[in-house]
């Protein structure tokens, strides 16, 4: 296994693998995003074209196994939809997302994630991390008897829900004919 800071120039050769990966993970509880190959291209070329931006790969070899991507918060398009009462943005670093291949989870990869995006963060003089989880209710029908949400592991990192910090986020649910709107719960620590 490697974990590796990528720079956003370097990451032309794994753009396939990472939009890959973000749709065979979000396609998980609780998103249950119904992802589209060429959408998640464009998204994650929103890195490549962002000198500020961090990309963290897990590899199993040559395999992307997994990824953590970031970004100042005033330069990510999420910024626009976030609600509620935030610091300055331009104080802020997104952790946008973390996708990691069920089989490697639980080895400290995720733990390692947010340390490279946290330690990137601090050296670019940010002084909050922020990051969205998705809300679903507890009696969602496609929910796993075995699910557990990553609420402690959050906890534990220095994380707390924002309050009243929901974005709202548009994308096609797994089964679904089109997009609907989802509510996300933003989660802010000081760095």
């Amino acid at each position: 296994m490697k974990v590796e800071r990528l720079h956003p120039d370097a990451l032309d050769g794994a753009l396939d693998d990472l939009a890959h990966l973000r749709i065979a993970v979000f396609r998980d509880f609780p998103y249950l995003y119904d992802g589209d190959l060429g959408y998640e291209r464009s998204y994650m070329r929103s890195y490549r074209d962002n000198a500020e931006a961090v990309i963290v790969v897990a590899r199993d070899d040559d395999k992307v196994v997994g990824a953590a991507t970031g970004m100042p918060f005033a330069s990510h398009a999420d910024a626009l939809q976030a609600a509620g009462t935030l610091p300055p943005k331009d104080e802020i670093f997104y952790c946008a997302e973390s996708v990691l291949l069920p089989e490697y989870r639980g080895r400290g990869i995720g733990h390692t994630f947010f340390d490279e995006r946290e330690a990137a963060a601090r050296e670019a003089g940010f002084k909050y991390a922020l990051f969205f989880s998705v809300i679903r209710p507890e009696d969602h029908p496609a929910r796993p008897v075995e699910y557990r949400p990553l609420d402690a592991f959050w906890r534990k990192r220095g994380y707390a829900p924002a309050e009243g910090v929901i974005a709202t986020f548009h994308w096609q649910d797994v089964g679904e004919a089109e997009e609907t709107a989802h509510r996300l719960q933003g989660w802010m620590r000081t760095l």
